[in-house]
C-alpha cells in the first residue's frame, strides 16, 4: 500500500509542479500588463480619437478621413499632436478643427490636407488663462464645411 500512496504523492507533485510552469508566462504577462499602462501615464501622453468626418451619403465607413492624436503638460501648458488622414484619395481635402475657450473667448483653427499631415505641439493654452475646453471634429470636401462629423471632446 505505501508504494501506491508513494507514487499518488509523486503524480500529485508533478502535476502540480507542471500546472506551475503553464501558469508562469500567463502571470509574467499579467505583471507586465499594469507596467506598460504606468509607463505610458508616466510618460504624461493622454490619446484621444479617433474623429471620423460626416457620411456625406456617398462614402462607406472605411473611406472617412480621420484624426486621431494626445496631448500632455508641460511648464503649466497643454500641448496637442495628431495626425489627419485621408482614406479616400478623391481629390478632395480633409479638415481638421480645433475649437477652445479660455477667458478671451472662444476660438478656432482648422487644418487641411490631401492625404496625411501630421500636428506637432499645437497649442501651448495655459490652464491660468482659464483654459477649460478643446473640441475636434472632421470634415471633408471641398470646402471646409462639407461632410463634418460631430464635435469631440479631447479631454
Amino acid at each position: 500500500m505505501s508504494e501506491i500512496r508513494t507514487a499518488l504523492v509523486g503524480a500529485a507533485l508533478a502535476g502540480s509542479l507542471a500546472a506551475g510552469v503553464v501558469a508562469a508566462p500567463s502571470a509574467m504577462a499579467s505583471a507586465q500588463a499594469p507596467a506598460a499602462a504606468q509607463e505610458a501615464q508616466a510618460s504624461g501622453k493622454h490619446f484621444f480619437g479617433p474623429y471620423y468626418s460626416g457620411f456625406g451619403g456617398r462614402e462607406s465607413f472605411g473611406k472617412r478621413s480621420y484624426f486621431k492624436g494626445y496631448w500632455t503638460s508641460s511648464g503649466g501648458r497643454y500641448w496637442f499632436y495628431g495626425d489627419l488622414f485621408d482614406r479616400d484619395r478623391d481629390r478632395q481635402r480633409s479638415y481638421v478643427w480645433f475649437k477652445w475657450h479660455d477667458r478671451f473667448g472662444s476660438h478656432t483653427k482648422v487644418f487641411d490636407t490631401f492625404g496625411h499631415s501630421g500636428f506637432s505641439k499645437f497649442g501651448g493654452f495655459k490652464k491660468s488663462s482659464g483654459f477649460d475646453d478643446f473640441k475636434i471634429r472632421v470634415c471633408e470636401g471641398g470646402d471646409k464645411f462639407d461632410d463634418c462629423g460631430r464635435w469631440g471632446d479631447a479631454f
